[in-house]
């Protein structure tokens, strides 16, 4: 019994599969990505037994995608599946089920509904995630098809988190409020890092950092998420690879006067050009504005220290929100590999009882890991997120209690 993991971007598709072993535990079989869907040359990258493959194909949509990907997950060759009917389920990741979905449903009709009625909240990912699932439905009948959204951990905040000061009879009318993303990996490490304390979750009051391209941060108290970064969109909260994060609503109105500048030219300098794109001037990837800080490039050096700071000063919100703070969770691309970064951001927080072993903190390793010295009140720990485990999990848990 498999359990199939997709997650569909607007030209990619990501997979993982796993073996179901003792009726509820996992092993990953295999893993890939399937990158430029639309073109004549679509690339499939697909990993297996520490081996890794790659393939041109077309594909000109997300089911030509899918049923590629599903010919070499049943190839002799390469495959780790005999037939697609050892597909027991599909786990898809969906991005915005605003406030309709609380956690993992069973796809229907209705559910589709959902999804297709935030579409306009997330433009760049619901779409595509729907393609996913209508495809996994075609290719896979017999496969049970659960989705998990990036919004539903995040639905257990209280509505003083959540709501904006704006005229109430617009969140009534469009449902405008914080929603949060990145909430299936805020999960994950959440409880990964009480089982790395071996402390009941319930007990706990975390902070999890999830920083990559796209950043958000999240308090988490006693296993809930109460606050997140990310609101409405995934552009309020932390200064991001190319997104802004937090700003004065009132720079919008500024542009569009002085630069003469229309909605849609405002929202992609704000997604596509800000951010430490933006403040460096150089990437938005912190590998190469490292470097450039370490040739001694002060537009490079600010970049990274705004972007700790804002890292800071949500830590010691949420703190504040929770009423104390038990652990910090970094994960994520640049929380996970950028040592620099985590030291920037804890640097300062010795107030809260954060005692970082610079050591253990330069130490590489793919497994989480405690990086904070042992009198740390606060600990602070390095797990690797993994949001197609966590979706497949998820995914099996349901169907499981369902039975």
């Amino acid at each position: 019994m498999k359990v199939l993991v997709i997650n569909c971007g607007s030209s990619t598709i990501k997979y993982k599969v796993f073996q179901v072993q003792d009726g509820s535990t996992l092993k990953e079989l295999a893993s890939g990505l399937l990158e430029r869907i639309g073109s004549d040359k679509s690339t499939l990258t697909h990993r297996r037994d520490g081996e890794t493959y790659k393939f041109e194909l077309e594909a000109k949509d997300h089911r030509e995608g899918l049923e590629s990907i599903l010919k070499i997950l049943t190839s002799k060759e390469h495959g780790v599946i005999e037939d697609p009917s050892e597909v027991f389920a599909v786990g898809h990741r969906v991005v915005h089920g605003g406030d309709s979905v609380f956690q993992p449903t069973v796809i229907t009709e209705d559910l589709l509904n959902v999804i297709r009625r935030w579409s306009d909240m997330a433009p760049l990912h619901n779409p595509a995630n729907l393609a996913g699932i209508e495809a996994a439905i075609s290719l896979l009948p017999g496969a049970h098809q659960v989705a998990v959204f990036d919004t539903a951990f995040h639905q257990t905040m209280p509505a003083e988190a959540y709501l904006y000061a704006i005229p109430y009879e617009y969140y009534e009318r469009y449902r405008i409020r914080r929603y949060g993303f990145h909430g299936t990996s805020h999960r994950y490490v959440a409880y990964k890092a009480a089982e790395v304390l071996n402390r009941d979750i319930s007990e706990l009051k975390m902070v999890t950092c999830h920083l990559g391209a796209g950043c958000s941060i999240t308090a988490v108290c006693g296993g809930k998420s109460i606050d997140t970064s990310m609101g409405f969109t995934p552009l309020e909260g932390l200064v991001m690879a190319t997104r802004s994060g937090d700003i004065d609503p009132s720079l919008i109105f500024f542009l569009v006067r002085k630069e003469g500048l229309n909605v849609e030219e405002v929202e992609n300098l704000l997604n596509r050009k800000s951010g430490l794109l933006g403040l460096s001037g150089v990437s938005g990837d912190v590998r190469d504005i490292w470097r450039e800080v370490e040739k001694g490039n002060q537009r490079a050096e600010l970049a990274m220290r705004v972007f700790a700071y804002r890292v800071k000063k949500y830590i010691g919100a949420y703190a504040a929100a929770m009423g104390g703070l038990d652990a910090i969770v970094f994960t994520a691309g640049i929380g996970e590999n950028d040592w620099r970064t985590r030291e920037l951001i804890c640097e300062g927080l010795e107030y809260l009882g954060v005692r970082l072993d610079k050591r253990l903190n330069r130490m590489t390793s793919k497994e989480p890991r405690i990086i904070s010295s042992d009198d740390s009140k606060v600990k602070v720990l390095v797990i690797p997120t993994d949001e197609e485990l966590a979706i497949a999990l998820e995914t099996l848990n349901l169907l499981l209690r369902k039975r």
